[in-house]
């Protein structure tokens, strides 16, 4: 059952780019409860009351040996299908509980799984694949590479020049005025033309798309650079890691030549998908921050820490789902007030996290909230380290 849960987490995190349309986290939701539904209404029971797994006599549908379903072991692909999902996503009685749980009382499911209480929420490890799964196929689908990356062309306001142009034509004192009027708006009217394709403005250059440090313009081949370097005293040549970037700067030179704009497309794509890596990675580290802050608390081992903090990934993972969801919301309906709903949001995210470590570690007030700074500054740095680590392997990987 784990490992059908990892290979869903793994497939859903690597394709969630796929998803193309903002609805479509609602059709999913809505299968998931169908295939609830039809798992329950349509496995088959085997006649015989000998398990297939242990042997053992049944008493029952599940074996009380080693728990296996006595259910026929031929199945279609249908029942592969609903038994696969009905695993990740357990959407019944305890999902919902752990939810509630999880978003109006902060740090309980952390303290209820360390006292060992676990059979009436659901696995914390579980629901974190299901939750971040979930939450990078919408944020695929709301943030589009595609439309972030577009060049923002200028326009003119015609209507609003033409209304300019009538009033400043009223107020015009002398045929000279007028003509002057005439002139002056007729350039502004023209202003695009200087953008087309081919404007002088717009014209390819020699430059290349990725200059660091600008050495890499001498060269236009990765032959002609290897070439130089053999050339220099050894003392004077560059070392392994400014020779790697200078070959992955050529590499993109000459493989976008001068299109920047499919450059920073392909760079932000691969940038964007690192994201679930990126959240990944920093979960244990989050975790090893909270094992230094809390050294002296010597019955919190280091697994204790991972499990608070899959909690709290957990709500971020929800917090932003509603926080992107009001947010569509606003942009559909152009409701000015919908902000307040997101602010709101924060405000509470920031009191759960604090609330969360004083119910979990159960310290006091003044000790909790200096270990809750900490731990922000702490993260923070974490975070700007992977974003710039990311940063540059998205570059490597363009």
């Amino acid at each position: 059952m784990c490992e059908c849960a990892d290979s869903f987490g793994q497939i859903a995190l690597k394709n969630s780019h796929i998803c193309t349309s903002a609805h479509s986290h609602i059709c999913i939701l809505f299968c998931l409860f169908l295939i609830k539904i039809s798992l329950l209404s349509h496995l088959k029971e085997r006649k015989e009351k000998i398990c297939l797994n242990c042997n053992a006599e049944l008493h029952g549908f599940y074996c009380h040996v080693c728990g296996q379903e006595n259910i026929e072991p031929k199945q279609s692909a249908w029942h592969l299908v609903t038994h696969f999902f009905y695993d990740i996503t357990h959407f019944d009685g305890k999902f919902f509980t752990t939810l509630k749980d999880l978003l109006i009382r902060p740090g309980f499911l952390s303290r209820e799984y360390i006292a060992g209480r676990r059979v009436s929420y659901l696995h914390p490890i579980r629901m974190y694949i299901f939750t971040s799964a979930i939450f990078f196929i919408i944020f695929f689908s709301i943030y589009d590479v595609k439309r972030l990356t577009e060049s923002s062309n200028i326009k003119v306001n015609v209507k609003g020049m033409d209304d300019a142009k009538r009033e400043a034509l009223s107020n015009a004192k002398s045929k000279e005025d007028s003509l002057a009027i005439e002139k002056a708006f007729s350039s502004v009217q023209n202003l695009p033309a200087a953008f087309a394709k081919d404007s002088p403005l717009t014209k390819k250059t020699e430059d290349p798309v990725v200059a660091i440090g600008g050495s890499g313009r001498q060269y236009k081949s990765l032959q002609q650079y290897d070439s130089v370097q053999k050339g220099l005293p050894p003392n004077l040549r560059d070392g392994w890691f400014a020779k790697l970037i200078m070959h992955k700067q050529i590499e993109i030179n000459i493989k976008y030549k001068d299109n920047r704009k499919g450059f920073l497309q392909d760079w932000l794509t691969t940038f964007f998908h690192s994201f679930p890596k990126l959240l990944f990675i920093s979960l244990p580290i989050f975790a090893l921050s909270l094992r230094l802050i809390y050294v002296r608390r010597k019955e919190f081992y280091y697994a204790d820490h991972g499990i608070f903090t899959i909690h709290i990934y957990i709500y971020s993972f929800i917090a932003l789902l509603f926080v992107f969801g009001i947010s569509y919301l606003g942009r559909l309906t152009n409701w000015p007030f919908l902000w307040l709903p997101n602010v709101a949001i924060m405000i509470y995210s920031l009191y759960y996290f604090y609330k969360a470590m004083r119910i979990f570690y159960r310290q006091g007030r003044m000790k909790t909230f200096l270990k809750y700074i900490i731990l922000y500054f702490l993260s923070l740095i974490t975070i700007i380290i992977l974003f710039f680590l990311f940063f540059v392997f998205s570059i490597l990987e363009a």
